[in-house]
């Protein structure tokens, strides 16, 4: 009689054995279910606008603005920033690509064009000011008038605002000279180069140097864009 009485804990064992195979079958199965209609390697979504950078091998650019030309879309950048540079990133590890340069026209001016061409990525019409204070929809451009006010958006200073002093300025830097700049009395410091300058809702210029710092006061040199955006053939939005 004992290998009957053996017989019945063995049974139960492989039931045991058996639920529970099958339990881990119906979890895996339910785990797979739940991953499925997720695509592998799905990218967070991605936006440019003016205020934030663009990487290139060895360097890295501010954006100024976005523009137009028909359906095709652009970032306006310092020209003496993108030289040497052909192929544009969202993020520094390069692994983001955006554009590619388009135009780049330093010293005399000092601006370039990046075409976008990655369409999986936005390109609003609008410029950051900076961590926590939002954006600001830039809708036209104009050339800049003596007295007026206006603000920009530096990488180092952050948002700032003054008035314009002084227009048609020329002045040496980089190698080379640059003519037809504008002036306004507000600070900046490096790593502010080709941050967006604005009065409400209209792009004026991108900071391309700066005399003084924002310790003890200094003034900006600015690119307008006006001249920039004809040069081009495009408009903001």
């Amino acid at each position: 009689m004992s290998p009957l009485r053996s017989e019945r804990p063995l049974r139960t064992v492989v039931r045991v054995v058996v639920v529970l195979a099958l339990l881990l079958g119906w979890s895996a199965a339910i785990g797979s279910a739940a991953h499925a209609g997720e695509p592998a390697g799905q990218q967070a979504a991605v936006a440019v606008r003016g205020g934030d950078t663009l990487y290139s091998t060895g360097t890295r650019c501010t954006v100024g603005f976005n523009a137009r030309s028909g359906s095709a879309l652009y970032a306006l950048v310092s020209g003496r920033c993108a030289q040497g540079a052909s192929t544009w990133y969202a993020d520094a590890a390069l692994t983001v690509g955006v554009g590619v340069t388009a135009g780049v026209s330093f010293p005399g001016n000092d601006y370039a064009s990046v075409r976008y061409t990655n369409t999986a990525v936005a390109y609003p019409g609008e410029v950051s000011l900076g961590t926590d204070a939002g954006t600001r929809d830039i809708t036209n451009a104009a050339n800049p008038v003596v007295g007026q006010s206006i603000c920009h958006v530096g990488r180092t200073t952050g948002y700032r605002c003054g008035i314009v002093q002084a227009v048609n300025v020329t002045i040496n830097y980089g190698g080379g000279t640059v003519y037809g700049l504008f002036r306004s009395t507000i600070c900046s410091e490096p790593g502010d180069t080709g941050g967006p300058a604005f009065s409400g809702g209209t792009a004026i210029g991108i900071i391309v140097g700066s005399s003084g710092n924002c310790s003890s006061g200094g003034f900006t040199y600015y690119q307008p864009v006006a001249e920039w955006l004809s040069a081009y053939g495009l408009s903001v939005y």
